[in-house]
Formats: structure tokens, C-alpha cells, sequence
């Protein structure tokens, strides 16, 4: 009777304990295939530098400010190691030029995480996270039409007409005495742009303090963080926030879906559709005969996230440094009244001639880059700074760690927008918020033609200044934001100008 139990009871133990042994021996290989590169000692031998990542986490500290210390302290390649696998930190601007130029190499094993979201598929094969360069060519080729530049011109309405009810609803409060949430607000409006241009839905979540879709990009965007903790899916205390996710998830591709089958129906029956992105990725989709559902699903997830949050962080952190710097906000406020005059609405030839803001919203991107790395796989081994590389190591770059580095920019910390100056050397290779190469962000047009709609009229219209004793740190949520929220008060221009609409 007690035989099988008894048999179990020393099995199991056994067979956990040859485990951990195989589990140590393939750490310690990793620990001699790696250590001839620089890093800083680790926190433990099985789990590397996990405990001082995770604490940071917990903090709500950045860790990208810690690998900067290690960067300068140890060199700019440096391993950092999580758990059974080593990652090694390049910042080396012709290793930048090298990994992110070429189409050869695939990205990093983080995302082939972000396929599932706690066991959801949340990204899956989209643009941003598909490491099949031949599926994610077929993808590409299919999508790049509608964020050609041509084609981004005639959005230049509906940008304005979502920029304008926010400013509406601002001048409402602009009383110098209010105070203002700036980041949520800007949240909402870039999700109110990228639903209309991209997708033809008119969320107007700027009105609608009901809207889930906020909330539900909020979940995820913490998620990302969160998954870069193993252990987190075993805590009980996390178990109600991974529901919450999972069900936000669910919610942004249940949305997707209905709003994609609704729009083919649309087409197929000869209606009339709207002139949006969806419908040139639906007919271009069409015309390839690579129609596939959770391929698109996945592309609508990505493009609703990353066109909402990270466009809003970088307007959020924008608005801070110009309240910060009263000369130049001033510099950019006398370049806007010059372009732009009593006009309201911008056009698309005013964008090009906004050169000082075009430099403001570069800066902003130097110093907060809100989406900050990315990664590449050595396909075989090389030598990087004069240290040898094994093959199959994944490489991370990251914009934000470069851009805050005396090597690459004298006085880095300091907001400085004639870094970005036509006559300024351009940064070689330590520049790259929307990556490089042929993976580079294929929305990075559209976001710095709605960044430069909407700051243009906040500064035609407002002075603001940020309210005393709030928060400046960055909170890590996948794409950077500022954790104090931006919290302002807003007071009407007076100039000799009269805004027409």
C-alpha cells in the first residue's frame, strides 16, 4: 500500500535534484562561455543580475540609468546576466551602424515573449515583435503603403480635428489656477488620432471617462515589464493584475477583429469606406493573397499601442522641458505665431517649415527616448570593441543609454535643441528612438507629424507652467513616460494675433 507513495516521495525529490544539477552545470558553461566580457559582479551564481533588476522594478527605478553607471564603469560592452541566459549590452556607434543597418540579423529572444501576454497571444507575428525576416517582409511590404509619407498627407484632417477638441476642452480650464493632467490628456487624444486615422473609429476618449481602451493599454504596457520576471506568474498577490491583462488583451483583439471583419465586408460589397490605413493594408493584403487574421490582429494591437502611448509620452516629456526652459519655449512659441500666424489648423507644408520644433521634439527623443532599445542575434561569432562575441548572443542597443553619454553628446543631460540644428554634425549611429535600418518603426512619419500638429497648437494657444513639488522621474512601462503625470496650469496667450478657426 505505502510502496508507490513511499517510491514517489523519494522519486520526485530525486529527479528535482538531478534537475537543479543540470540546471547549475548549464549555468556555470554560460557563466565560462561569457565571462571573458566586462560586467558588473553578479548579484548570485544561478541568478545573475536578476535580484538587483527585480528590485529596481519594485522601486520603480529605472534600470536603464543602472546600466548606464556599468556602461561607464565597465566599457561599452558589457554581459548582463538573467538567469540562464546572457544578453550583452553594446554601445558602440559602429556596431549600431553594423546589427541595426542590415537586414541579416534576426531580433532578440525578448521578443518571442511578447507573442503571448500570460498566456494570451497578445503581439504575436505583428511588424514589431516577428523574428521571421521573410514573414516579416511579406508583412512589411504589405503595410508600407499606408504609412508612405504621400499618403500621410491627406491625414493632416483628422490630426487637426482631434488636436483642436483637445485644445477646446483646455481652454476650458486654462485659468491659471486649475490643474491639469497633461500625459493623460495627451494619452487620450493620441488615441483618439491613431483610432480615426488608422482604423476609422471614433473613440472620443477625451469626452468618455467610461472608455476601457485607457485602462487596458495602461495593463499591457505595465505587462511588458512585468514578464521580464519569471517568477512574477507565480505570485499570488499578481494574480488578480494578470486576469485584469489577459482580459485587456482580450478586449484589444476582440475590438481588432470586429472592426477588421466589419471593414472587409465593407469593401467586398462595394460600399463606401473610409480613406484610413486599415482599409490600404485590407486591399494591399487583398492584392498579395496574404490575407491571414491573426496576422492582422497582431499588427492592430501594435499599431494601437505603440501609435497611442509612445507619441504621448514623447508630447509629455516635450511639455516639460519647455516649461523648464523659458527661452526656448519662447524661440518655439515666436517660430509658431511666425508660421502659422491666426490660423488654427495646420497644413502640411507648415510642418516643414516648424524647423526650430522639429529640433525640440529630436531633444525630447535624445534625452527621453519612450521607446528605448532595441536588439539583434549574432548569426556566427565576431569581435565588437575588440572583444570576441559568441555566436547566438543576443545584443541589445539602447537610444536612451547613448543618448545620455558624454562620448556622444557634450553636456548630455542638458535640454539642448541645436544639437538637431541642419548646420549641427548629425549624431553618428547614437541616435535611433524609432531604430534603424529596415526594421525601423514604420510609423515613425505619422507620429512626428501628429507630435508636431499637436505641440504646435498647444504653443499657439497656451503659456503653462508645471505645478510645484510633482514627481520627474521616469517610470518604465516598455515605453517611458514620466511618472509625475505632468501636472500644469494653463493660461491663454495674449498676442497681437487672433486664432481663427
Amino acid at each position: 500500500m505505502w510502496g508507490p507513495i513511499a517510491f514517489n516521495f523519494v522519486l520526485v525529490p530525486a529527479l528535482a535534484a538531478v534537475c537543479f544539477i543540470l540546471f547549475s552545470v548549464y549555468i556555470l558553461y554560460m557563466h565560462k562561455k561569457y565571462d571573458h566580457i566586462p560586467g558588473p559582479p553578479r548579484d548570485s551564481f544561478i541568478f545573475g543580475h536578476y535580484p538587483t533588476i527585480l528590485k529596481l522594478m519594485r522601486k520603480n527605478e529605472l534600470m536603464f540609468d543602472l546600466f548606464l553607471e556599468w556602461v561607464q564603469k565597465h566599457g561599452p560592452i558589457i554581459r548582463i546576466n538573467f538567469l540562464h541566459r546572457v544578453t550583452v549590452l553594446v554601445v558602440s556607434p559602429e556596431a549600431v551602424k553594423e546589427f541595426l543597418m542590415s537586414p541579416k540579423y534576426t531580433k532578440g529572444w525578448f521578443y518571442s515573449r511578447m507573442f503571448n501576454m500570460f498566456g494570451v497571444r497578445f503581439m504575436g507575428k505583428g511588424l514589431l515583435t516577428d523574428r521571421d525576416y521573410d514573414h516579416w517582409h511579406k508583412q512589411r511590404r504589405i503595410m508600407d503603403p499606408a504609412f508612405n509619407r504621400t499618403y500621410l498627407t491627406g491625414m493632416m484632417g483628422p490630426f487637426n480635428e482631434k488636436a483642436e477638441y483637445l485644445l477646446e476642452k483646455l481652454e476650458l480650464k486654462a485659468d491659471g489656477k486649475t490643474e491639469v493632467g497633461m500625459r493623460e490628456l495627451l494619452c487620450r487624444v493620441t488615441l483618439d488620432v491613431i483610432s480615426k486615422v488608422a482604423f476609422g473609429m471614433d473613440l472620443n476618449s477625451i469626452d468618455d471617462d467610461q472608455t476601457p481602451f485607457p485602462r487596458a493599454i495602461s495593463l499591457v504596457m505595465r505587462g511588458l515589464v512585468e514578464m521580464r520576471n519569471p517568477f512574477m506568474k507565480f505570485s499570488w498577490k499578481k494574480q488578480k493584475y494578470i486576469k485584469d491583462t489577459q482580459e485587456s488583451v482580450r478586449l484589444l483583439r476582440t475590438t481588432g477583429r470586429e472592426c477588421i471583419e466589419r471593414r472587409r465586408k465593407a469593401i467586398e460589397d462595394g460600399e463606401d469606406v473610409p480613406v484610413d490605413i486599415l482599409t490600404k493594408i485590407l486591399k494591399g493584403a487583398a492584392q498579395e493573397d496574404e490575407y491571414d487574421m491573426e496576422d492582422l490582429l497582431d499588427n492592430f494591437v501594435t499599431f494601437f499601442i505603440a501609435g497611442q502611448e509612445t507619441t504621448a509620452n514623447q508630447l509629455a516629456f516635450t511639455g516639460i522641458e519647455l516649461a523648464r526652459n523659458p527661452d526656448i519655449l519662447k524661440k518655439a512659441q515666436e517660430e509658431v505665431d511666425e508660421v502659422l500666424g491666426s490660423r488654427r489648423d495646420l497644413e502640411y507644408d507648415d510642418l516643414g517649415k516648424l524647423q526650430y520644433l522639429s529640433q525640440v521634439l529630436k531633444e525630447s527623443l535624445r534625452l527621453y527616448s519612450t521607446a528605448p532599445g532595441t536588439s539583434r542575434v549574432v548569426d556566427k561569432e565576431t569581435v565588437i570593441e575588440g572583444l570576441r562575441i559568441p555566436a547566438g548572443t543576443t545584443l541589445m542597443f539602447n537610444s536612451y543609454i547613448m543618448g545620455r553619454m558624454e562620448q556622444f553628446y557634450p553636456d548630455p543631460l542638458v535640454f539642448n535643441p541645436d544639437r538637431f540644428h541642419p548646420d549641427a554634425p548629425k549624431p553618428y549611429f547614437s541616435y535611433f528612438p524609432f531604430s534603424l535600418g529596415p526594421r525601423s518603426c514604420i510609423g515613425q512619419v505619422f507620429a512626428q507629424m501628429e507630435a508636431k500638429v499637436i505641440m504646435a497648437k498647444l504653443l499657439q494657444r497656451f503659456k503653462f507652467e508645471l505645478v510645484e513639488g510633482q514627481s520627474f522621474k521616469i517610470y518604465d512601462t516598455a515605453s517611458l513616460r514620466p511618472m509625475g503625470g505632468v501636472i500644469c496650469r494653463l493660461m491663454p496667450r495674449t498676442n497681437s494675433r487672433t486664432i481663427k478657426k
